[in-house]
């Protein structure tokens, strides 16, 4: 048994190494950054870590060329969860009426100028996002090789290790909440999500499994309470808040945890929303 289990979002894939090992390393880093914001030692006793990106690059045609020339080799099904996700973020002059009307290096400028970020990175970084949330909803089927195993990766960690409280990023809400879903007999007393995209519409919302009934999404059953933490600079977690999406969350929390730093999980499990949401199961 575990006292906190994380699920990683996008761009966790390691090659080379098994999902084990991954998975203990991985553990080890999330209870450093956990520990450096609460200010208690946490050990890989305390933190598991639910590793299933392998699963959705095994979906995934290699392609060759530094990482923000992958912007180049998106597919039409990434492209359009691109174009959704630039609608989102209110860039018009990106996606007039529901088309993408700009190539997508100069799209991935206009986000970079709109947030203050790194352009290459920034290419980088939508490339990846996308490749992964693509293959993971490929299909809009609950049987969907990649999506099934990611799932079911979850679930069984959970399983696993009982957990308390399971923290969930990025693209990992997503797989948690079906996970969850999927198996009502999981409970968890803290569901912790960062930096969600569940509500962003269309790419994500509206694919969901169980799917939102009349615009609203349901709370796992197995969950006692849920918080949710976006980052005012996380144009990852987008519509917000998310409660008006999935009234089941319990408190919508606009963390700080100040650079963007390209979504990456550290900077959340640092931060002092985080910290206070966890205090009082610790």
């Amino acid at each position: 048994m575990a006292l906190i289990l994380g699920v990683h979002g996008i761009w966790n894939h390691v090659a080379g190494h098994t999902p084990q090992e991954i998975a203990q390393a991985r553990a080890a880093t999330w209870a450093t950054h956990l520990s450096a914001g609460i200010g208690r030692d946490l050990t890989t006793e305390d933190v598991a870590y639910a590793y299933y990106a392998h699963h959705l690059h095994r979906e995934l045609p290699v392609v060759q060329g530094a990482a923000d020339e992958l912007l180049d080799h998106l597919t039409l099904d990434e492209i359009e969860l691109v174009t959704h996700w630039l609608e989102a973020l209110d860039l018009p002059q990106a996606t007039p009426q529901g088309k993408l009307a700009v190539p997508l290096r100069t799209a991935a400028a206009l986000v970079a100028r709109h947030f203050s970020l790194n352009g290459r990175l920034t290419r980088a970084f939508i490339a990846t996002c996308f490749r992964e949330v693509a293959a993971y909803l490929r299909g809009d089927l609950a049987d969907a090789p990649a999506r099934a195993a990611a799932r079911e990766e979850v679930a069984s960690m959970i399983a696993t290790h009982q957990p308390r409280i399971v923290i969930a990023h990025s693209l990992g809400t997503v797989v948690t909440y079906e996970a969850l879903h999927a198996h009502p007999e999981l409970t968890v007393e803290l569901l912790l999500t960062l930096g969600s995209p569940l509500a962003l519409p269309h790419g994500v919302f509206h694919r969901l499994l169980p799917a939102p009934v009349d615009g609203i999404g349901a709370r796992p059953p197995g969950v006692a309470r849920w918080v949710n933490i976006a980052d005012h600079g996380d144009p990852i977690a987008v519509l917000r808040p998310l409660k008006r999406y999935f009234p089941g969350v319990d408190h919508d929390l606009p963390g700080s945890i100040g650079a963007f730093d390209f979504h990456r999980a550290a900077g959340y499990l640092r931060s002092a929303a985080v910290a206070d949401t966890l205090a009082p199961l610790l």
